[in-house]
């Protein structure tokens, strides 16, 4: 990701505010989403239990496919925020609707310090964030390289990562398809993963290093659960 990402200057990396009209989008999107799920796809999440009841923290799927932003919304309660790729602002109604609803985009070239700023701002208000700590949708059977930004925000504002497992969703909307298909979709939510920093103070990059690795040993376990 490029470190270009301050453009606009300090307004331009201020978060946009989800309005009444927002979360009742997200809403009635995400109520939408789940009832046609579980009929095209079969749909099922264990684990919820796991997830905090209040208070930050970043989700951080699997991602092999466009439609494990829905998938991540439809297996949490709570109104999520999202990071997502800066090109679907390229279409400026499509970005105003996302941002409407609390996603925020991400150059994913480089460090993209004004999105970091961005999630930091998220969960310093209490909001949850889904984060993909692969950086873009990937394939096969192996987690890939992972991203550090998960770990380093949560590292930095001491929150809980919570890694999530989601299995058939490549097959449910492939890499270079337009068009969803049925297939079953399985979700595993992950114990919360709470990074051990000093309470006060700068966070060692050795921590971030050693909780990004924490994080994809677990996303590869809950993954090897979901997929089939």
């Amino acid at each position: 990701m490029s470190t270009n990402g301050d453009r606009g200057g300090a307004e331009a990396a201020h978060l946009r505010q989800v309005t009444p009209l927002g979360n009742f989008l997200y809403r009635f999107l995400r109520g939408l989403g789940v009832v046609l799920a579980k009929v095209l796809w079969r749909f099922e999440v264990t684990g919820r239990d796991r997830l905090p009841t209040v208070g930050p923290f970043i989700l951080a799927p699997v991602h092999r496919s466009y439609v494990d932003f829905l998938v991540a919304a439809m297996s949490v309660p709570r109104r999520m925020r999202f990071m997502a790729k800066d090109s679907l602002w390229r279409a400026p109604r499509f970005g105003r609707f996302l941002e409407s609803v609390g996603a925020f985009p991400v150059d994913r070239t480089g460090a993209d310090r004004t999105a970091l700023r961005r999630a930091e701002e998220a969960v310093a208000g209490g909001e949850p964030l889904v984060m993909f700590p692969e950086g873009r949708r990937q394939e096969g059977s192996e987690i890939a390289e992972m991203q550090q930004g998960p770990a380093f925000v949560a590292c930095r504002n001491r929150v809980p990562i919570v890694p999530v497992g989601i299995g058939g969703s490549d097959r449910a909307m492939p890499i270079g398809s337009k068009m969803v298909r049925p297939a079953k979709v399985r979700v595993v939510i992950g114990e919360p993963i709470y990074p051990d920093v000093p309470v006060e103070g700068r966070v060692p990059r050795r921590i971030v290093a050693e909780t990004t690795e924490r994080l994809r040993a677990e996303l590869q376990g809950l993954y090897d659960e979901v997929r089939d």
